[in-house]
């Protein structure tokens, strides 16, 4: 019955674009339907990964799902450097890697409770993720110690640490798949879909998925201000979850059914590449969309960022998860969350 609900659900993403590009509804309502509409793309990602890693295993599974979920965090960062919001964009990519780590891995803990997690890929990951917030520390250091720096030579310098970073998540991802093709066995059951039938769906997917969120980021400068929320709150938080709902809803659906391995490798890969991919990749591409994008964050960004990475290393350090651990996790977050409000 939930199966025929989400199927049926799935007519609300056309319903979404309707509403903005030909209806011009109030944004108030936009930010409903697009919110609402993201729900079954979500479980429609997770489906179809789930479906894939029968061809691919779990690792490889998290790695796909993490990549075509990752796909409208990169447009929506896109938009917003097209719309002069660079703090907006700083700060979603923030959010996105905190919530990953935090939140959604500790809501699949919750959700598929005690069962197993690749622990040498996941600490791998997580200490990809340290690292490249260290690296990011060095042009946003500049912009701490209060002097005059141009943001045109942050963007400058930001270059070609985003160069290092692109390098180094070729040679992590490259690295990642070699350990589960080696290890995981890649037999598919009956009942799954054929992997170009799984690809298909997730592209289609990801693509509605971009266009819902989108339309929902347009009408979040309206919901901030209606509820009296700072730009730099709306951006770690609201637009950070929304913009990785795929990702998030997707990890929530596998870890129920059981497969806790997929569903952290989802969560945990997911952070990774935004914080060693999609941030260089903005700033990459930020001039041909707008003005350059310096990777230079703010001192409560780059702490909890790294703390994020450092304290699920350690949770996931006994290749274990444990639904109490989910529990931890989901509460550091919200701490985290308080945090940034009185920021």
């Amino acid at each position: 019955m939930a199966r025929r609900i989400l199927w049926g659900s799935l007519v609300l993403t056309p319903v979404a674009i309707f509403a903005r590009f030909v209806f011009h509804l109030d944004e108030t309502t936009l930010f409903v339907l697009a919110a609402v509409a993201l729900i079954p793309l979500a479980w429609l990602i997770g489906e179809a990964t789930e479906h894939a890693a029968e061809h691919t295993g779990p690792g490889v599974g998290g790695f796909l799902n993490a990549s075509f979920g990752n796909a409208p965090e990169l447009i929506i960062a896109l938009f917003a450097v097209a719309g002069a919001l660079p703090g907006v964009v700083r700060g979603s990519l923030t959010g996105s890697v905190v919530s990953n780590i935090l939140l959604v891995l500790g809501a699949a803990m919750i959700a598929g409770g005690d069962g197993d997690v690749d622990a040498r890929s996941l600490r791998w990951q997580l200490f990809a993720v340290f690292g490249a917030v260290a690296v990011l520390t060095i042009p946003s250091a500049f912009a701490w110690d209060g002097g005059s720096h141009e943001r045109h030579s942050l963007f400058i310098l930001s270059i070609p640490i985003s160069a290092v970073l692109l390098f180094a998540y070729l040679a992590i991802t490259w690295q990642n798949l070699r350990i589960h093709r080696a290890a995981e066995r890649v037999e598919p059951a009956p009942h799954a879909w054929s992997l170009r039938r799984s690809l298909t769906v997730l592209a289609i997917a990801t693509a509605a998925t971009a266009m819902v969120s989108e339309i929902l980021v347009h009408s979040l400068d309206h919901f901030g201000k209606a509820v009296g929320l700072n730009e730099f709150f709306i951006a770690v938080v609201i637009v950070a979850i929304v913009g990785n709902a795929a990702e998030h809803g997707g990890a929530i659906v596998i870890a129920r059914r059981g497969n806790t391995t997929l569903a952290t490798e989802i969560a945990i890969t997911s952070s990774m590449q935004v914080a060693v991919f999609v941030a260089p990749a903005v700033c990459l591409l930020s001039w041909i969309v707008g003005r350059g994008l310096p990777l230079s964050f703010r001192v409560i960004e780059i702490v909890t960022m790294a703390a994020a990475a450092l304290f699920a290393a350690f949770v996931v350090a006994d290749g274990k998860s444990r639904r109490w651990e989910g529990f931890l996790l989901v509460g550091v977050y919200g701490a985290v969350v308080i945090w940034y409000l009185l920021a």
